[in-house]
């Protein structure tokens, strides 16, 4: 299954609806049309022509590890040398340690197509700009110095190491202990498990970011720290050192991304040092969730883009059955099937949904470059709040969405998508760990109502369903438009009503937060893709208006809005339903009527 980065629509997105010359214009980073155009070009070259003719291989033979030694599948080495050289790994890196400080919002479509290309090929990368992130803005400067640089250009990699056998999502339960040495070091004792990229042969040095405890530690979240233990330790001039006290003790045999090694480390007294201060690693390791989720998030999408791309081509190829109308191909034995309506049901499904959490992404990313580099400190904090909240939506919702636009892929297929070599199938299983792994997604709901909902009484929520509000309002005067505009504005005064509704309930009793949190994340969800798809359709017909040449594609845009709007804004109903139902229902049974 090939894949060709969907350029245009991307450019539609940065360009049209979001004007991401003006963004980097504000944030001084000397960026411009021409040069982020050129950037994409030679993005969707590398990923179309170098990485994703590796994934299907990548599926077959999987990550080997021998002898302690992981080797990554045929052709990754070389394709990352090129991700290396070509610059790639720097692209949003801080400049002071060699990066090229890209903002997210161009990173992002880079990232999502190399997600597209091949998941299992661009983790390796990814954790490292989450470790990069959280050194940069908690490690000591003598670290910095020894290992920034090189991690910013991808000659050594990063990886998270959280998670333990008995410790997943609750991370109290870690057990992992560092001992202070004289040196001011600390020896690292304790195993890890599911360590995406935590042996490989892709670069020369791997640098683990390791919660751990020290003797001293309070209990529960509040006694863990953060500390840098890497495979091999820096030399006093940035070189490679000894070789630490870790192994890789075996990789899982997973269901996807089987060309990622996701590895059991074991630390035997591994020299560390502390990032941060003292039992304050988790909120260093936040720093780098956050980014994580946000990856993730992209992840569904790359996904969802390369189902939809394979979906798409089949259906224009496959012969069976004749429309309901009559002969579409009189010339042929059959018709394609894209002429039938439950076909296009599928298609537009996929279409919409990953369209409309490309444009979510897009102003995610968005805030997430405010936060760090506009020049108005209010302005950064104002970012910070709204990228806090829509995290939790990007992670849960786009992974979701990836695996629903897969499994839709599989069915347009019919038969053909369930076995192996069409590629379909894989795609299905590789977008499946994007649900759990970086905290799962009912993890991401109960995060967006306790974090974010309650923890200031719903105004950050509320300030954004303004921002909706105002969109309605700037195109209700549009007869093109005003019944995608009647649609948002109805769904956003029920999700006002709704919002009220879930902190009232969660005051009262505690269960609700958990009964709903999923189903209050979904709606939300919905009703902000509806708000974007109105934005996208007012770009589009201003486009009509003005006279312009690619009328398909912006008549492609109206009709994508009206799908989703008469179609897949419904979804919402059933979401809200399932709030307003409660608690009582899902927590009355015993637990010893589960079964008998």
């Amino acid at each position: 299954m090939s894949f060709q980065a969907p350029l245009r629509d991307m450019r539609f997105v940065l360009h049209e609806l979001f004007d991401v010359s003006a963004h980097c214009e504000l944030l001084g980073n000397g960026l411009d049309r021409q040069l982020i155009d050129g950037v994409l070009d030679e993005a969707a070259r590398y990923t179309a022509q170098v990485v994703a003719p590796l994934n299907r291989n990548s599926d077959e033979q999987g990550a080997i590890l021998t002898n302690g030694e992981v080797s990554t599948p045929d052709g990754f080495p070389q394709a990352y040398r090129q991700y290396v050289d070509n610059g790639w790994a720097s692209m949003t890196g801080p400049s002071e340690y060699g990066g090229q400080g890209f903002p997210q919002m161009v990173a992002a479509s880079f990232h999502e197509m190399l997600m597209a290309a091949s998941l299992s090929f661009r983790v390796y990368s990814g954790l490292t700009e989450g470790a990069v992130l959280a050194l940069y803005k908690h490690g000591d400067q003598a670290l910095k110095n020894l290992y920034l640089e090189k991690m910013v250009s991808g000659t050594w990699t990063g990886t998270m190491c959280l998670t333990e056998p008995q410790a997943g999502t609750d991370l109290s339960l870690l057990r992992t202990r560092a001992v202070p040495q004289a040196d001011g070091s600390y020896a690292v004792s304790g195993s890890k498990i599911f360590i995406s990229g935590g042996e490989q042969d892709l670069s020369e040095n791997i640098v683990h970011l390791v919660l751990a405890r020290l003797p001293d530690a309070p209990a529960g979240v509040k006694g863990i720290s953060l500390l840098l233990v890497p495979k091999f330790i820096a030399g006093a001039d940035g070189g490679l050192g000894r070789r630490n006290n870790l192994s890789c003790g075996a990789i899982e045999h997973k269901m996807g991304i089987k060309g990622t090694s996701t590895c059991v480390m074991n630390f035997d007294g591994a020299s560390g040092w502390i990032i941060g201060a003292a039992n304050q690693g988790l909120a260093c390791m936040f720093t780098m969730m956050n980014d994580a989720r946000f990856q993730v998030g992209l992840q569904g999408l790359g996904i969802a883009e390369r189902a939809f791309q394979g979906s798409l081509s089949y259906a224009r190829e496959r012969l069976q059955s004749r429309a309901l109308e009559g002969s579409a191909a009189p010339d042929k034995a059959a018709d394609p099937i894209i002429v039938h309506p439950d076909v296009r049901r599928m298609l537009l499904t996929q279409k919409t949904l990953l369209e409309g959490c490309r444009m979510v992404a897009a102003y995610t990313a968005q805030q997430l470059d405010l936060e760090h580099a506009h020049p108005d400190a209010q302005a950064r904090k104002q970012a910070s709040q709204r990228a806090a909240l829509l995290i939790p939506i990007v992670k849960a919702f786009f992974t979701d969405m990836g695996q629903e636009v897969a499994s839709l892929g599989v069915q347009i297929y019919g038969g053909h998508g369930f076995i192996r070599e069409w590629g379909m199938e894989q795609l299905m299983r590789d977008s499946r760990i994007t649900q759990i792994y970086e905290g799962t997604n009912g993890i991401q709901a109960l995060d967006f109502i306790r974090r974010k909902l309650l923890a200031d009484g719903g105004q950050q929520l509320t300030a954004l369903q303004d921002e909706l509000d105002q969109w309605c309002a700037r195109h209700a005067l549009s007869s093109e438009l005003s019944t995608l505009v009647l649609a948002l504005e109805t769904r956003v005064l029920e999700w006002r009503t709704l919002t009220t509704h879930v902190i009232a309930i969660s005051a009262v009793n505690v269960q609700e937060i958990g009964a709903c949190s999923v189903d209050f994340l979904q709606y939300s969800a919905y009703v902000l893709l509806a708000g974007f798809w109105l934005q996208a359709a007012a770009c589009a017909e201003a486009a009509m208006a003005a006279g312009t040449e690619e009328v398909e594609f912006y008549r492609a845009k109206l009709n994508s809005a009206r799908f989703y709007s008469d179609r897949i804004l419904p979804r919402a109903s059933a979401h809200r339903e399932a709030v307003l139902a409660g608690a009582e229902s899902l927590m009355a049974m015993p637990e010893t009527s589960f079964a008998f």
